[in-house]
């Protein structure tokens, strides 16, 4: 349900669009992505949202972050806080939501459309809000993966939900191997 004169805004939550994805099996090509959606109308922002460890040598997004920066993606990142939990585990947060919101708030008055790349519950009050002020809102998720990736109270807010799995010839590739098992596999083959 897209308009081609429609001006459009993608605010993609990477930590959800990328579990969602993982759950499907496959990677999500970022210059198909935006390919597909300039298509479908005239696309005037695409926002992706991350948190970054900033103390790591070296973070497995950062080639992506840098690449998306580099290609007509705005990115939003922040620091994310480590801590130790009570049982002693790693653990690492860093929600992006206040600045999602706030940002698709304020570009609600210069678009008519909003795809949200997120299955998390806590948008439905944004995507009233967004609706309120006469946006239409799409979100893309899954309800494919056990268990579905999306909540059914903002699948059920949205005016259309795009189901992540269709998208898959569009904008997949298969999942990459890890490093260490191309590598042994590179190695393999050698031999």
């Amino acid at each position: 349900m897209f308009y081609r004169d429609e001006r459009l805004a993608l605010f993609i939550d990477g930590s959800n669009l990328y579990a969602a994805a993982k759950a499907l099996q496959f990677d999500i090509d970022y210059k198909l992505l935006r390919q597909e959606f300039m298509q479908r109308g005239k696309l005037l922002r695409a926002f992706y949202y991350t948190a970054l460890l900033e103390n790591d040598d070296y973070s497995p997004i950062r080639p992506l972050v840098d690449w998306l920066h580099y290609n007509g993606f705005t990115m939003v990142t922040k620091p994310a806080k480590e801590f130790t939990d009570s049982q002693g585990r790693r653990k690492i947060k860093g929600n992006m939501d206040i600045e999602l919101t706030v940002d698709a708030m304020e570009t609600a008055a210069h678009v008519d459309h909003i795809v949200l790349f997120s299955g998390d519950g806590d948008f439905k009050p944004l995507v009233e809000a967004l609706q309120r002020k006469g946006c239409r809102v799409s979100v893309v998720s899954t309800i494919r993966s056990q268990p579905p990736m999306i909540a059914d109270d903002l699948r059920r807010q949205a005016d259309n939900f795009i189901e992540l799995d269709e998208l898959r010839e569009v904008i997949g590739r298969p999942p990459r191997e890890p490093r260490e098992e191309r590598a042994r596999h590179d190695a393999d083959a050698a031999d």
